[in-house]
């Protein structure tokens, strides 16, 4: 298996971690756990949007990393952009946490250029 698409099972666990962190409080009711995670602030709130965010950003991710194989990209390449937007989505995570927008905003902006890279390497 290639560090790409390691990469891509790391994406996969991203928001479990993020939601893990959210439900965390200690008195987290897993029969409405929407409504439970609904009443969230603080910290723990942002690590929910963070879980919410990287769900949204995985299947594009899988999905770039998939064709830029099939397409036949340099794997190099592809490992690269990878292990990048994999570093950029923990940041991410962790300066939503934090509260720190700009920051996280530009984590956000840089993982999604390696996605957008990785569907260029395939062209």
């Amino acid at each position: 298996m290639t560090l790409a698409y390691w990469c891509v099972l790391v994406a996969a666990v991203l928001p479990i971690v993020w939601a893990g962190a959210a439900k965390s409080k200690g008195d987290f009711d897993n029969r409405a756990p929407r409504e439970w995670l609904a009443r969230l602030d603080g910290w723990r709130q942002r690590a929910n949007w963070a879980q919410a965010n990287a769900w949204e950003a995985f299947a594009p991710f899988a999905a770039a990393v998939i064709i830029a194989h099939l397409a036949g990209a340099r794997q190099e390449t592809i490992d690269l952009l990878a292990i990048i937007f994999i570093a950029m989505r923990v940041a991410h995570g962790l300066l939503y946490i934090a509260d720190r927008a700009m920051l996280r905003s530009i984590a956000w902006t840089i993982g999604f250029g390696c996605v957008v890279g990785l569907f260029l390497t395939a062209a």
